[in-house]
């Protein structure tokens, strides 16, 4: 691999030597920086060198008489090819929108640490290709790899650990969201696990698992002769995670009648077991988790919306892989490495075309999928390194769908409507922005108040995304 070559713009020479040991500290290998202090002076060095990444700070180049996005685009023109990040004092979301549509790849607001501009430089770097071949990878040392059970060192996942930092020693519900296989019971075990409770009991319930006619003395609990078989008094999970976590997961699938009554139990902090008169109090911090909509819930009468803002206190959404795409290799090196001791074999990691078809998969199954890829890869061959063809044999999930897996014959694809999938690139790329809609708009190169306008639109049909 070789060095990469970056160009700073930045005329504050302090602010300079700050980004530069940043980056020095927070990326696997340091890039070779040429400093520029002006547009001008960017300008000559751009026509005079090949760089693979330009860091330019918007307010350094107001020599060049021209707009900032204008000078963006005088220095696209002028990378050839090279990855641009621009960076300005402020949020300003006309700032962003104009240096992203003049050419940028990328935009952050200053001031920025070290970590996270080593964590963007990475992504983007391993998103257009140039990662590895340029040693332009994030160094984990400078950001949390892993965390509470997580694994990943994207942007995304570092909003989920500050997330569950700063929320974890709170008493107050928390709503987690997110697609099946992204890591929802993790995040619920980290939220315990990070607490004040943790000496506690953390008792998690299914919702969906559970009947429907059993579910609420699965919760509640059941008093002696409440009905033919109760021989004894048994506690429910919220008694027995009293002084500690009740995780109530896909509770999107809790019946009607039993939501008023977890209503009460949340308002009063009491419950009665079925067959019993008098109330118990219990003092536990309820955290439940779905992935699915819950305003689309609310809107078919599936659930009841007091309950819905009684629990959605402290919310948290768990991104895809697909927006993560960063760590699908971390993770894939990751579960090679588990299951390859579990099984006692010898693997080495994956090839560079192996790699390839990894990152350009979509990942519907998220975490989970890619984990039960890789032990089914670890059961099927005696070691060695991972390639392609070897990744097809043991992709029989998601046949199709990888780069390497062979086309439908005989069966045509589902299409989606169109405004389907144009909800799905805009809730998407809020998710990516950590729900900053005028980032998102950005990226799409579209107004915010369009985003705020569909997603009205999508509310009123009472469709999934809309929240």
């Amino acid at each position: 691999m070789s060095q990469g070559r970056l160009l700073l713009v930045e005329r504050d020479a302090a602010a300079a030597q700050l980004t530069a040991e940043g980056l020095a500290q927070n990326l696997v290998t340091a890039p070779r920086i040429t400093l520029a202090a002006s547009g001008r002076q960017a300008a000559e060095a751009l026509r005079e060198g090949r760089f693979d990444i330009v860091l330019a700070d918007l307010s350094s180049l107001g020599d060049l008489d021209e707009r900032s996005d204008e000078a963006v685009a005088r220095m696209t023109r002028l990378a050839n090819g090279a990855l641009m990040l621009a960076l300005s004092d402020g949020a300003s979301v006309s700032a962003a929108v104009g240096a992203m549509r003049a050419g940028a790849h990328d935009y952050m607001a200053k001031p920025v640490t070290g970590p996270a501009l080593a964590a963007k430089i990475g992504e983007l770097a391993e998103r257009h290709g140039k990662g590895r071949a340029l040693s332009l990878e994030a160094n984990s040392g400078g950001r949390m790899a892993d965390y509470a059970g997580f694994i990943g060192a994207s942007s995304a996942m570092q909003f989920v650990y500050e997330q569950i930092g700063r929320i974890a020693t709170s008493s107050a519900p928390v709503f987690i969201t997110g697609e099946s296989g992204t890591g929802k019971d993790v995040c619920a075990e980290a939220l315990h696990a990070e607490g004040p409770r943790a000496g506690k009991r953390m008792v998690a319930i299914n919702c969906a698992a559970i009947p429907r006619d059993l579910m609420e003395s699965e919760l509640f609990g059941v008093a002696r002769g409440a009905f033919t078989g109760a021989h004894e008094d048994r506690k429910g999970a919220a008694e027995l995670a009293d002084g500690g976590t009740l995780f109530l997961d896909e509770i999107g699938e809790m019946d009607l009648s039993l939501q008023s009554k977890l209503l009460r139990f949340l308002q009063t902090g009491t419950l009665s077991r079925v067959g019993e008169s008098g109330v118990r109090r219990v003092d536990v911090r309820v955290i439940c988790a779905t992935n699915r909509n819950p305003m689309q819930l609310i809107s078919e009468k599936k659930f009841r919306e007091d309950l819905f803002y009684r629990l959605h206190v402290l919310p948290i959404h768990l991104p895809p892989l697909r927006q993560r795409p960063t760590d699908i290799m971390v993770l894939a090196r990751h579960f090679l490495e588990h299951y390859g001791r579990e099984e006692h074999k010898g693997f080495s990691g994956f090839t560079s075309e192996a790699g390839a078809v990894l990152a350009a998969a979509n990942w519907p199954g998220n975490v989970r999928q890619l984990q039960n890829l890789v032990r089914r890869l670890v059961v099927m061959f005696d070691g060695g390194e991972i390639t392609a063809a070897m990744l097809s044999a043991a992709d029989v999930e998601s046949r199709g769908t990888m780069a390497v897996s062979t086309p439908l014959v005989g069966r045509r694809p589902a299409i989606l409507p169109m405004w389907q999938q144009e909800q799905r690139i805009i809730e998407d790329a809020i998710a990516s922005f950590g729900g900053n809609v005028s980032l998102a708009a950005a990226a799409l190169e579209i107004s915010p108040s369009t985003i705020y306008r569909k997603r009205q639109g999508w509310a009123e049909m009472g469709v999934a995304g809309a929240a």
